[in-house]
């Protein structure tokens, strides 16, 4: 099934994106790992590298932070906080998002600017000594 998959998104697909999921830890919940290790996420995934170099295709792979479920994305804005019960969510400027749904066009749209752009999909993070981003600490730095 994973192989008949596999092939059919690789070849009606120029670029694939995924999410980096860390499957190690996902399964380490007990309520979960029996369905996670039945998805054989893990194997998914190096079954889509190896096609999509293969019949050369792009995998795009979008950073585990990236907060694909928080983004409303109808305007940009980042929930607070969202934990794992909540499957539906409605966002301050009144969008209601189905979390999956919203996680999947927030995921397929940054696999598509990184893309267009080439450049990789990760979160702003602060640093943790000067609580800059670090874009404006490499601004600082560079002058």
């Amino acid at each position: 099934v994973l192989h008949k998959l596999t092939t059919r998104l690789v070849r009606e697909n120029q670029t694939v994106v995924i999410e980096d999921l860390t499957v190690r830890n996902l399964a380490k919940n007990h309520s979960l790992a029996r369905a996670i290790s039945d998805a054989s996420w893990t194997e998914l995934r190096s079954m889509l590298e190896y096609k999509c170099a293969w019949y050369g295709r792009e995998l795009v792979v979008v950073d585990r932070w990236f907060p694909s479920s928080k983004l409303c994305g109808a305007c940009g804005t980042v929930a607070a906080s969202l934990p794992l019960n909540v499957r539906e969510w409605t966002c301050d400027c009144g969008t209601l998002h189905d979390r999956d749904i919203n996680a999947a066009r927030n995921i397929k749209a940054a696999g598509l600017a990184v893309s267009a752009c080439g450049d990789g999909v990760r979160p702003q993070r602060e640093s943790s000594r000067t609580g800059q981003l670090p874009a404006k600490q490499e601004a600082l730095t560079a002058k």
